[in-house]
């Protein structure tokens, strides 16, 4: 569908990157991954037109139609949410303008509009956007209001249904997720998953690219390289790829320090002059090989930790809280004791900010008591954090106010994970970006960190290796943690029980996100089973007669029933533990495979013969990718045990 060659940008006297080409192919799912400013939006930018390349070209199969979901800001005017979700191509835009300009049902232009309307299928066009934006967690009474008037997150899932009405060959995507919660993150998986066209895709969020990708290509150091398989397998490759070309670094360096001491040790040997003129020949002819960067690690940084809290850090009583005629809470119970780690869970709207805020003593509660433990220090993350930031001062400066007990070389290390590196430092922070000023907000916090952290979404904005940083950081801090995220990565490191909010109503769940997610989902089966026994209808006065026969019958019927059921459940608890033993048999013989090919792409000879290695460096990634897939099927068989 795309095939981009030999791509070059440059910005002022800065390459942005050089020499890029990727081919996509109908119906491939493609990765976009790299560190934040390597360029992946700009080659985004290039390839709808909207930048012109240095040097290179971007060709596109005849009459592709592709949709475009930028990262920010998305436009927005008088049509409603689900005008919006079904203008699909200028026609439709122009009748809603027509159909808004004319209210009078009696007007010739009116009439026509919606004429046409019926011809191109419109209805049909409405009940697929409203199923769409159902399950991007519109309500039916948003679907009419002006998409103007909604936030920026909600505007960008507008648009984000528009694009699966549409169904274009290639949708091109940057930073899809940014604006989902979790429920509605599952329900786009699914949607994609099912998508017959192309996907380019730039994320930051590991477990959405490992659902969705078979092929990742990381665009780093000004350059871009092609991987198979979904992010995990990327992680492999690129570390196979690292040791192939440090061998291959090393052996060359062998060899030229070879080559260089038999120069000088003969060059002045009139015997030997011929020889050490022909080496000397060699050398200039040689075409030198760079070293490899190295592979992005994890920051490593340690930061004053807070003073210890008392044993019960904050509790929550019997509290109400609204906003107008929105109800969040009306009989809110929790507690949160030192050293818990706490992720909220649920849909958009179900009152998980408003949880935090009420825990920072932020927006002030309208019934029931809030109670802050002994030498409890409070702090409070979110976008707003922006406000408290001094506009004046560099980025440098701002950070080492806030810093305690931390040098200047330690507060530019942790300023550089999160992407303020070189003379980044010294700019005014009144000329940042909104990420770059969250960011910074967020550096401040973990330079003098209070023992309670209440954070709200702290990944957005922030690349993976920055994702890294703070997972380290938060798993040294001493503290007491609640947070909100949709990264599923950061919230598997992080989180060590689950509450899920659900409007009016929070469920704890004393376990880790896959103890919830397995949980959750057993009591909503009991919870249906409750609900039907609760519904059933009771005897009337007319079948009391017949109760002593009818007791009879059914304990028998009942008893013979569970029987059955123990002898199903027996024979699938069989058919489910053969399946598990062949899983494992598979999964190790893969591991083992695995173990030789590491061996051999460690061997040096291997890379004398590219071929080889190029073939040794495929079969570890489909090896890898297998490996991957026979894990997650044990997994999903070992849940299906413990359920029989």
């Amino acid at each position: 569908m795309i095939n981009v060659v030999k791509l070059k940008k440059t910005f002022g006297s800065r390459v942005l990157f050089e020499d890029v080409s990727l081919r996509l192919n109908r119906g491939e799912r493609i990765g976009l991954v790299g560190p934040n400013g390597a360029g992946k939006t700009t080659l985004f930018s290039i390839l709808m037109g909207q930048l012109e390349p240095d040097a290179g070209s971007v060709e596109f199969e005849r009459n592709l139609c592709f949709g475009y979901l930028p990262q920010e800001s998305a436009p927005a005017g008088d049509e409603t949410v689900v005008e919006l979700a079904t203008s699909i191509t200028p026609e439709f835009t122009e009748i809603y303008s027509i159909l808004r300009q004319n209210p009078d049902p009696d007007s010739p232009e009116r009439m026509e509009a919606m004429e046409r309307f019926a011809e191109l299928e419109g209805y049909l066009l409405e009940a697929k956007a409203k199923k769409i934006l159902a399950g991007l967690a519109f309500r039916g009474d948003d679907f009419n209001v002006p998409a103007r008037t909604l936030s920026g997150g909600w505007i960008m899932r507008a648009h984000l249904a528009k694009l699966l009405v549409m169904e274009p060959d290639l949708l091109m995507l940057d930073e899809p997720t940014n604006h989902l919660d979790l429920e509605t993150l599952g329900w786009f998986q699914q949607q994609l998953k099912q998508y017959a066209g192309g996907i380019l895709m730039i994320s930051h969020d590991r477990f959405f690219l490992n659902s969705i990708c078979d092929g990742i290509a990381e665009i780093a150091h000004g350059k871009l390289h092609h991987y198979t398989g979904n992010y995990s397998s990327y992680l492999t490759q690129k570390a196979a790829r690292y040791e192939q070309q440090m061998a291959a670094y090393n052996n060359q360096q062998k060899e030229i320090e070879h080559l260089e001491a038999f120069i000088n040790r003969f060059r002045a040997k009139a015997s030997k002059a011929a020889q050490a003129q022909a080496r000397m020949k060699q050398l200039d002819k040689m075409e030198r090989i760079a070293p490899p960067e190295a592979p992005e690690g994890t920051i490593s940084f340690s930061f004053p930790q807070p003073e210890r809290s008392g044993l019960r850090v904050a509790n929550l009583e019997h509290v109400r809280q609204a906003y107008g005629d929105h109800v969040v809470y009306t009989d809110l119970n929790l507690n949160v004791e030192r050293d818990d780690r706490v992720v909220l869970v649920g849909p958009n709207g179900a009152g998980k900010s408003t949880l935090l805020k009420i825990f920072a003593g932020i927006v002030p509660i309208q019934g029931g008591v809030r109670t802050i433990g002994g030498n409890v220090t409070v702090g409070y993350f979110s976008q707003q954090r922006v406000e408290v930031l001094n506009m004046n001062n560099s980025v440098l400066d701002e950070a080492q106010e806030q810093a305690r007990g931390v040098n200047e070389q330690g507060v530019r290390t942790l300023l550089g994970a999160f992407l303020f590196k070189g003379d980044a430092v010294f700019k005014k922070i009144h000329v940042l970006s909104g990420g770059e000023k969250s960011r910074l907000a967020l550096v401040k916090i973990l330079l003098n960190p209070p023992n309670f952290l209440l954070l709200d979404e702290p990944t957005t904005h922030l690349d993976m290796a920055s994702i890294d940083a703070l997972i380290a950081a938060l798993k040294a801090y001493r503290g007491t943690l609640i947070f909100v995220s949709h990264d599923v990565h950061f919230i598997r490191e992080i989180g060590k029980s689950v509450v899920q909010v659900e409007p009016g109503k929070i469920t704890l769940y004393p376990g880790d996100y896959d103890y919830y997610l397995f949980k959750s989902g057993a009591a909503s089966a009991q919870s249906g089973l409750i609900a039907g026994l609760n519904n059933s209808r009771p005897p009337q006065a007319s079948e009391k007669k017949s109760d002593t026969a009818t007791v009879a019958v059914s304990d028998k019927e009942r008893r013979r029933l569970r029987s059955e059921e123990r002898q199903s459940n027996a024979g699938k608890r069989k058919i489910v533990e053969k399946r598990i033993s062949t899983l494992e048999a598979q999964i190790l013989k893969l591991e083992e495979e695995q173990s030789q090919i590491a061996a051999k792409l460690a061997d040096p000879v291997v890379y004398a013969v590219a071929e080889r290695a190029r073939e040794l460096n495929d079969q570890a990634g489909r090896i890898a990718k297998y490996l991957a897939e026979k894990n997650y099927e044990w997994e999903l068989a070992i849940e299906e045990l413990e359920g029989t």
